[in-house]
C-alpha cells in the first residue's frame, strides 16, 4: 500500500473541489486533487481564444444576495459589472427577457404596467382552464397564450425533447413577471464576470496546491484511495456506487464554437431562440460578458440534447423516479466515514454557482467543526 501523503483526495476541480482544497490548505491540510479533464475548474473552465475568454461549457454568470460569497470569490479576481439582460430571437423578432414592461409593449404596444395586466389576464380568461394537466396547461394559465406561444413553448420543448403536453406541470410552478422597464434578469444585488475569465478565480483557489489533470479517479481507483487519509468525491455519487441501484438520468448539452472575422455577430451575450424549428435554444457571444473590443468575435450554439453515459451531465431530472433512485445512494453515503460528497453530480442536484460556493463552505465548517462562516441563505 502507498504512503498516504495527503490529508485529502479532492476528486474534481470545479467550484467544490477547488474551493474545499482551498480551504483545507489553509487550515494545514494537505491536498491533493485531480481531474479527468486536461483543465482545472470543470465547467466554470475558458478558453482564450483571440483575446476573448470563451466559456467552453455554457455561460456562467455569477449572482448572488449574500456579500460574504461575492466578497470571498473577489477576493481572488475581481469581478467586472457585467448584467445579464437576455435578448428572445421569435421567428425574427426581439424581445427583452425577462418578461417585463419592455417585453410587452413589443408584443402588444402597451405602455402602462395597467394594460399590460388587463392582456395577459384577458388571454388567460378566454381559455377557462380547469386544474393544468401538463406543463402546456400550466405556462397557459400564468402567461397566457402570446407570452406562450412565443417565447415559452418552442425553447421548453427543445430543452426537454419532448412536447410540452408530455412535460409534467410542476417543471413551470411559477413565471415571473415585471412591470416596469428592467431587462435585468437576475434580482441579486451582486452580479458579474471575473475580469479576465473564470479561470483566474480556479488558479486562485488552487495555487500551491497538488494538482494532477487526465486522471480519472475510477481508472485506479484503490491506488488514489491509498494516498490520502480522506476523499472529497465531487463525482456521479451512481458511479460511485458502481450504480447498483441503476443510473440517474440527467439532459446534457452540445455547443458548437466559431472564431468569426467580425467585431459584433449580435450585439449581446446571450440570445436565445424561442421558435421549435430552430434547433439550438440560443448563442452566446463572448465577448459581451467583458465589454471585448477584439477585432474577431467568438460565438457559441447551445444545443439541448439527451443524457448518455458518453456526454457530460449537466441537469439531473429530479422526478419521482431519479429522486427515489437518489435517496438510496444517499443512505449509503451517509455511512461513509472517510468520504465527503458535494457538488452537483455527487448530491444530484442543480446549483448556481454562488449555491455551489456556499455549500463548499458550508461542508467545510461542518467538516472542520467551526461556525458557518456568516454564510446567508443560498437557495
Amino acid at each position: 500500500m502507498s504512503e498516504q501523503k495527503y490529508d485529502y483526495l479532492v476528486v474534481g476541480s470545479g467550484l467544490f473541489g477547488a474551493v474545499f482544497a482551498y480551504e483545507a490548505t489553509k487550515r494545514g491540510r494537505k491536498c491533493l486533487v485531480i481531474d479527468k479533464r486536461n483543465h482545472a475548474g470543470g465547467n466554470v473552465s475558458c478558453e482564450n481564444i483571440e483575446g476573448i475568454n470563451v466559456h467552453k461549457y455554457g455561460a456562467h454568470i455569477f449572482h448572488t444576495n449574500d456579500k460574504v460569497i461575492w466578497d470571498y470569490v473577489n477576493s481572488f479576481v475581481e469581478f467586472n459589472r457585467y448584467t445579464n439582460s437576455p435578448v428572445a430571437n421569435y421567428k425574427g423578432e426581439l424581445f427583452n427577457l425577462p418578461f417585463n414592461m419592455n417585453t410587452f409593449y413589443q408584443l402588444w404596444k402597451v405602455k402602462t404596467p395597467a394594460e399590460a395586466k388587463a392582456k395577459i389576464q384577458s388571454q388567460i380568461d378566454k381559455m377557462n382552464l380547469g386544474e393544468p394537466a401538463n406543463l402546456e396547461e400550466q405556462a397557459l394559465s400564468l402567461v397566457g397564450t402570446d407570452i406562450y406561444e412565443k417565447l415559452i413553448k418552442g425553447y421548453t420543448e427543445k430543452q426537454w425533447g419532448r412536447p410540452a403536453t408530455e412535460l409534467p406541470a410542476f417543471i413551470i410552478k411559477r413565471l415571473p413577471f415585471r412591470f416596469t422597464f428592467d431587462n435585468n434578469y437576475f434580482n441579486d444585488k451582486y452580479q458579474g464576470i471575473p475580469i479576465g475569465g473564470y479561470n483566474k478565480l480556479i488558479d486562485g483557489l488552487l495555487a500551491g496546491i497538488d494538482l494532477q489533470l487526465n486522471n480519472d479517479y475510477f481508472d485506479e481507483r484503490g491506488r488514489w484511495d491509498s494516498l490520502a487519509k480522506q476523499v472529497v468525491f465531487t463525482g456521479k455519487i451512481d458511479q460511485f456506487y458502481d450504480y447498483r441501484y441503476g443510473q440517474l438520468e440527467y439532459r446534457s448539452l452540445r455547443f458548437e464554437h466559431e472564431l468569426l472575422d467580425v467585431q459584433n455577430y449580435q450585439g449581446n451575450a446571450v440570445i436565445n431562440y424561442t421558435e421549435r424549428e430552430i434547433p439550438y435554444t440560443r448563442i452566446l457571444e463572448h465577448k459581451h460578458f467583458e465589454f471585448g473590443t477584439q477585432p474577431k468575435t467568438v460565438i457559441t450554439k447551445e444545443y439541448s440534447q439527451e443524457w448518455t453515459y458518453e456526454q457530460e451531465p449537466y441537469y439531473p431530472i429530479n422526478d419521482v423516479k431519479n429522486s427515489g433512485i437518489f435517496s438510496e445512494y444517499q443512505r449509503l453515503s451517509q455511512k461513509e466515514q472517510n468520504i465527503i460528497f458535494g457538488g452537483r453530480l455527487a448530491e444530484y442536484r442543480y446549483y448556481d454557482m454562488h449555491q455551489i460556493v456556499a455549500s463548499a463552505l458550508k461542508k467545510v465548517s461542518v467538516h472542520f467543526g467551526e461556525d458557518n462562516l456568516g454564510l446567508g441563505n443560498n437557495n
